[in-house]
C-alpha cells in the first residue's frame, strides 16, 4: 500500500476548500465593518456635516480599508491559523464547526464594539480606546448604565442582532465548499499545498497589520487616520473601534495627577500664550516673514564643533563645518535640548510645542485631540504652508501629523519623483528616502513656487541607519573611527550648505526666518553626551539673513517646544495658542527651562540645576554647570531646599497642565 495516499474522508476534498472558506468569511468581515461604519456616520452625522463636502471619498475609503484590514487580521488571527494550518485534521467536520463559530463569535463582538461607539462617540468625540477598561473600572452601576444606553439606542441593538444573524447564516466552512475528488488524495502533495498557502498568507497578514510592506512604514496607529480627513474629529470616520483598542492596549494613558487645585495651577503655570488677546479680532501678524524649519535627522549637537569648544582639550572640530558657520550667524543658547528621543517625539515638540511625556504623542489616543501649531496659527493669517519629507508618502506618520498641525500641502517621495527637474528614484537611498542633497534642492525650488508669506518644514533622512552616503560621495565622506554616522553627518552638512546656496538666490530668502534643529540625538562618542541629560542635547539655531533678529550665543536654556512660541511672538501673532515652552526672545535667561521624560522619570532643567522626578517625589538633583556628568546627587542638600522645591513645584505644574489638557482635549486655547 502506498503510504503517501489517503482514502480518509476528510482528505477527499479539494486542496483549497479551507482557504476558499477562509477568504469568503474574511470578505464577510469587511462587509460587517462597512455596515457598522455607515451606522456610525449616520448616528453622528451632525459632528461631521459641516466639513463633509470637503472630505475626499477616495481618501476616506482608502483609510477605512487600511484600518479595517489591520483590525480584521488581528482579531481573526486564531481563526486564520485554524483554517490555514497545514494539518489534514482541520478538514474534520468538528474542527470546521469550531472554526466557523469562532469566526462568528469574534466578529459579532467586534460589530458590537463598533456599534457601541456609534452611541458613545457623542460623549467623547473619538473612537473608544483601551483606556475605557480603566475609565469604568470603579463604576458599580455599570450594568445599569449599559442597560439605559441599550434602551436609548435600541435601533443599534436591532441592527447588531440582524448583523449577527446574517453572519451566522452567511459564514461558511470548508464542509459546505467540499469539492470531492475521485480516488485517493496524495498526502505529500496535500501538505505541500497547505504549507504554501500558509507561507503566502503570513507576510500578507504582517503587512496588513502594519499598514504596509516597506521598512519605511511604521505600524500604523490611530494618529495615521488624520492623513485621510481634514479635522481630528473626522478621524473617527476612517478608524474602527477594535483597531483603536488594540493599538492603545498597554500604552500608558495620560492622567491628571491633581497635584494642585485649578486655581493654584493657573498661578503656577499656563501654556497659553496671548491669553488676554482679543479673540474676536482677525488673526494676523505684524511681520509677514516666511518661516522655514529644518528638522535634520539625528543631527546631534555633539557633531557640531562650534557647540563643543571644550571637548578633546579644545581640539574638537566636529563633523559639520557648514553648521559651524551657520551657528556664528544665528541665535542660539548655552543649553539646547530635544524634548524626546525619537523622530515621532520631535515633530510635535518642534511644530506644535508638545513635549514627549509617557508615550509618543503620535501613538496615543490624544493624537486625535484638536492641535494647533506653527502652520495652523500662521495659516489663519494667510500663510501658505507645506511639509516636506523625502520618504514614501505616509512614512512615519509624518503626513498625518503635518496635516493635523495645519500644513496644507505635503511633498514626499511621490511628488519628488514626479518633478522632471530631478532624477526621481535614482536618488532614492534604497531604504528610507530620497538622499538629502537632491531633496533639499527640491525643497528650496518648490518654495519659490509658493505664494509669500509661507511657512514650511522639511524632515531630512540621510543621517539615519544604515548610515550610508550616495555612491558618488563614498570616497569623500568616509567612516571616521568607530562611529558610522559621522560620514552621514558630513554628507548632510554638505547638503545643508548647498540648500542655503540655492536659497540665497531665491527672491524669498531675505524675508525668511530659518530654524535648524534635529529630531533627536544619536550615537554619542563623548561621555558628556551619554548622561541622562546629555542624550537630549540637540542644536537649536534661529537664523535671519536680514539681520533683524539678534545673533550670537546667549546664556540660558532652549528646547524644541520653545520654537513655536519664539517664532509666533516675534512675528507678532495676535491670537491665543497653546505651547509648552518659552518665547526665547523675551524671556530672561534665568526663567528659561527645558523638560523631558525617559523611562518613568521627568527631567526639568532651570538655572544651574536639573532635577529628576518620578511623578511622586524628587529623586535626584545636579548642578549642570559644575557637575554636567551628573555624579553628585544634591537632592538632599539642605542649602538647596528652597531652590529644589521651587523647581519641583514648577515641574509638577507643567506635568499637571499637560496631562489635564491631553485628557480634556484642551491643546487649543478655545477648548
Amino acid at each position: 500500500m502506498n503510504n503517501n495516499s489517503y482514502s480518509h474522508p476528510t482528505l477527499k476534498a479539494g486542496y483549497a476548500s479551507c482557504a476558499t472558506a477562509f477568504l469568503i468569511n474574511m470578505a464577510l468581515a469587511y462587509v460587517l465593518y462597512f455596515i457598522c461604519r455607515i451606522a456610525f456616520i449616520l448616528s453622528n452625522y451632525g459632528a461631521f456635516s459641516s466639513g463633509w463636502s470637503a472630505l475626499s471619498t477616495v481618501d476616506m475609503v482608502h483609510g477605512s480599508l487600511l484600518f479595517d484590514t489591520s483590525a480584521i487580521l488581528y482579531t481573526n488571527a486564531l481563526y486564520a491559523l485554524m483554517m490555514l494550518v497545514p494539518l489534514h485534521r482541520k478538514e474534520h467536520p468538528t474542527w470546521q464547526a469550531v472554526a466557523r463559530w469562532l469566526f462568528v463569535l469574534v466578529n459579532s463582538i467586534m460589530a458590537a464594539a463598533n456599534l457601541a461607539d456609534a452611541a458613545y462617540f457623542k460623549y467623547t468625540g473619538r473612537r473608544t480606546t483601551a483606556s475605557v477598561f480603566s475609565e469604568f473600572s470603579n463604576e458599580d452601576n455599570l450594568l445599569q448604565i449599559i442597560g439605559t444606553e441599550l434602551l436609548n439606542h435600541w435601533f443599534l441593538v436591532v441592527l447588531w442582532i440582524l448583523l449577527v444573524f446574517a453572519v451566522c447564516r452567511l459564514a461558511v466552512s470548508s464542509e459546505e465548499l467540499r469539492f470531492y475528488s475521485h480516488g485517493k488524495t496524495n498526502k505529500t502533495y496535500y501538505y505541500l499545498v497547505q504549507a504554501l498557502m500558509l507561507l503566502i498568507y503570513v507576510p500578507l497578514c504582517v503587512a496588513g497589520m502594519r499598514g504596509g510592506f516597506t521598512t519605511a512604514v511604521r505600524p500604523i496607529t490611530i494618529s495615521n487616520a488624520n492623513q485621510y480627513v481634514n479635522r481630528p474629529a473626522e478621524a473617527a470616520i476612517v478608524l474602527n473601534t477594535p483597531f483603536s483598542i488594540i493599538r492603545t492596549m498597554g500604552k500608558k494613558t495620560f492622567r491628571n495627577p491633581h497635584y494642585y487645585t485649578q486655581e493654584e495651577l493657573d498661578k503656577l503655570y499656563t501654556p497659553v500664550f496671548n491669553a488676554k488677546a482679543d479673540t474676536t479680532a482677525q488673526p494676523a501678524v505684524k511681520k509677514r516673514r516666511n518661516v522655514v524649519v529644518l528638522i535634520v535627522e539625528s543631527f546631534g549637537r555633539e557633531y557640531i564643533g562650534g557647540y563643543n569648544s571644550s571637548l578633546d582639550g579644545g581640539h574638537y572640530k566636529g563633523f559639520a563645518p557648514f553648521a559651524d558657520s551657520l551657528l556664528t550667524q544665528s541665535l542660539t543658547f548655552d543649553y539646547t535640548f530635544a524634548n524626546g528621543r525619537k523622530s515621532i517625539d520631535g515633530m510635535p515638540s518642534i511644530l506644535s510645542g508638545i513635549p514627549h511625556f509617557l508615550e509618543p504623542f503620535f501613538l496615543t489616543a490624544a493624537s486625535l485631540n484638536d492641535v494647533s501649531g506653527l502652520a495652523d496659527c500662521l495659516g489663519k493669517c494667510g500663510y501658505e504652508s507645506a511639509f516636506f519629507h523625502g520618504a514614501q508618502n505616509g512614512s512615519m506618520g509624518f503626513e498625518a501629523f503635518s496635516r493635523t498641525t495645519g500644513y496644507k500641502h505635503y511633498y514626499g517621495r511621490t511628488e519628488f519623483n514626479a518633478d522632471k527637474r530631478f532624477r526621481g528614484d535614482n536618488d532614492f537611498d534604497g531604504t528610507w528616502a530620497i538622499w538629502d542633497e537632491p531633496f533639499l534642492q527640491y525643497y528650496a525650488l518648490k518654495m519659490s513656487e509658493m505664494r509669500e508669506p509661507f511657512v514650511t518644514s522639511v524632515f531630512t533622512a540621510s543621517s539615519h541607519s544604515p548610515y550610508n552616503v550616495p555612491e558618488e560621495y563614498s570616497s569623500k565622506f568616509t567612516e571616521e573611527g568607530s562611529n558610522p554616522i559621522h560620514k552621514c553627518i558630513r554628507y548632510t552638512d554638505m547638503a545643508l550648505r548647498r540648500f542655503f546656496e540655492t536659497a540665497q538666490k531665491q527672491p524669498w530668502y531675505k524675508n525668511t526666518i530659518f530654524v535648524l534643529t534635529s529630531d533627536h540625538t544619536n550615537i554619542p562618542d563623548h561621555k558628556e553626551y551619554m548622561t541622562d541629560l546629555g542624550v537630549f542635547v540637540a542644536p537649536i539655531m534661529i537664523f535671519d539673513p536680514s539681520g533683524e533678529l539678534p545673533r550670537g550665543r546667549r546664556s540660558g536654556i532652549a528646547q524644541q517646544t520653545d520654537i513655536m512660541p519664539t517664532v509666533l511672538q516675534y512675528l507678532g501673532y495676535n491670537q491665543p495658542y497653546v505651547a509648552f515652552g518659552c518665547d526665547l526672545l523675551n524671556t530672561p535667561s534665568a526663567d528659561t527651562w527645558a523638560v523631558n521624560y525617559s523611562n518613568g522619570t521627568y527631567q526639568y532643567v532651570s538655572g544651574d540645576y536639573v532635577i529628576q522626578f518620578d511623578g511622586a517625589k524628587l529623586t535626584a538633583a545636579y548642578n549642570i554647570k559644575k557637575d554636567w556628568m551628573m555624579q553628585h546627587n544634591m537632592a538632599g542638600d539642605a542649602a538647596l531646599k528652597t531652590v529644589l522645591q521651587g523647581m519641583t513645584q514648577k515641574l509638577k505644574a507643567i506635568i499637571q497642565s499637560y496631562m489635564q489638557r491631553m485628557e480634556e482635549n484642551k491643546l487649543t486655547p478655545g477648548a
